[in-house]
């Protein structure tokens, strides 16, 4: 079971959301908690005035409304019996026992879920504090739901994605493939699978199967309808054949589908956020030589793509890491100011810097009491070696300290290098 809470400032727009939904015919009402009658003899207006008679009580309280979504595990199918114990349950472990809440089973989703609507002031007009809810009382109380009502744990979901669900998938070529079968098995193995939480981010991965999640622009019919395409993409990245309707493909990964999973998905990468972050702390960390391109070619050893997203004139405007082991995506700035691509580029250095401190190095160790400069015969040796690769200079010892694939205990097999001898000499001769 995944939790998510938000709290608004509206609790008349948390409630009609739901309320919508009932009028679309793709949710219920299962229960009225706290309600002097049963959720079945209460009309619309009646629902509502209890949340609001509550928030008058103290004004001061101006994000009042709280929203809750209980996310379950697609091969579930609870009654509403069970939703309702699984409901009462976890308002009171999170101190919401007492307070008025609605709860609504919605049926728009590729998984069973409710959402829950109650208020922030009490009876007695205080404020219910919900500071680091979600990370304190909120996780206590999904773990001991899931265990006292025998649910799928979203720890083990996630441990299985992370551990089996290795899907064989080869990248859709136009042309060569019938495109709607071909773009079906992409979307197979990435959406339900992959943790990310925006469009960019999913076609982070889509992209590298040759594939692409198209909204089209902001002006365009399918944009303003809040429709979505799926289209093949060539080598070069450009956009190829037919788009097809999301709502064509049998897993119906629609717009609608994809914003319901951001939020889920958001919830389920947090603890995947450190490794990402420390494989590239290790990588740049202490280093005067470490280029854009190197960094991107250790983290992919370890695991991890990086996606550079530029404009038409060539210029990064945007960065995106794919974690294949976790399955985990994510936007630079989301992780940190200091892994936007703004910082990640100010935090690399150009090739001709890099080649400038090789050569001020290479000039300290020739000549390290003097500090003259180096001769023109040992200057044309250094510059006539040819630029090694990351695995060469892995295999001689170097970047052994901050190497993130050498900190990492599960490397595959794949994955690794073959061992070599250190060569003796060789940091002498750089």
């Amino acid at each position: 079971m995944v939790a998510i809470i938000k709290t608004g400032a509206s609790i008349r727009s948390t409630f009609y959301y739901n309320e919508n939904k009932l009028k679309e015919g793709v949710a219920e009402c299962i229960m009225a908690g706290n309600y002097p009658d049963d959720v079945a003899n209460l009309n619309e207006q009646e629902r509502l005035n209890m949340l609001l008679k509550l928030a008058a009580l103290n004004t001061n309280v101006v994000r009042n409304s709280v929203h809750i979504s209980l996310n379950f595990d697609p091969s579930e199918q609870h009654s509403k019996a069970l939703l309702k114990e699984i409901s009462q349950a976890y308002m009171e472990k999170i101190g919401f026992g007492d307070q008025p809440f609605l709860v609504y089973q919605h049926h728009d989703a590729g998984h069973p879920h409710i959402h829950i609507v109650s208020v922030k002031v009490a009876h007695d007009g205080s404020r219910i504090e919900t500071q680091n809810i979600g990370r304190n009382q909120s996780e206590r109380a999904r773990k001991e739901i899931e265990q006292e009502f025998h649910l799928v744990k979203a720890s083990s979901k996630k441990h299985q994605q992370s551990e089996h669900l290795k899907p064989a998938m080869v990248s859709a070529n136009y042309g060569k493939v019938e495109t709607k079968r071909a773009i079906s098995n992409i979307l197979a193995g990435v959406i339900d699978k992959y943790k990310f939480t925006s469009i960019p981010e999913l076609n982070a991965v889509l992209n590298r199967y040759n594939v692409a999640a198209d909204r089209g622009n902001e002006e365009s019919r399918t944009f303003k309808k809040g429709g979505l395409h799926y289209r093949l993409l060539n080598a070069k990245g450009e956009r190829v054949g037919v788009p097809i309707k999301a709502s064509d493909f049998h897993q119906k990964p629609t717009l609608n589908y994809l914003q319901n999973r951001f939020e889920i998905n958001d919830q389920l990468r947090q603890t995947d956020k450190l490794r990402v972050k420390n494989a590239i702390d290790f990588t740049l960390y202490g280093k005067t030589n470490v280029t854009l391109d190197r960094l991107i070619n250790i983290l992919e050893r370890d695991g991890i793509d990086t996606v550079l997203w530029k404009n038409d004139t060539g210029l990064i405007y945007g960065i995106t890491y794919v974690d294949h082991r976790s399955k985990a995506v994510f936007n630079g700035s989301s992780l940190g100011k200091n892994y936007s691509a703004k910082a990640i580029q100010e935090r690399c250095v150009t090739i001709d810097t890099a080649m400038a401190n090789r050569l001020s190095n290479t000039q300290k160790q020739e000549h390290p009491i003097t500090g003259h400069g180096q001769s023109a015969t040992s200057k044309s040796y250094l510059l006539a070696i040819p630029e090694q690769s990351n695995e060469a200079r892995l295999a001689n010892g170097e970047d052994s300290l901050f190497d993130p694939v050498k900190q990492d205990g599960f490397t595959p097999a794949d994955l690794r290098g073959n061992k070599r001898k250190k060569k003796k000499g060789f940091s002498q001769s750089l």
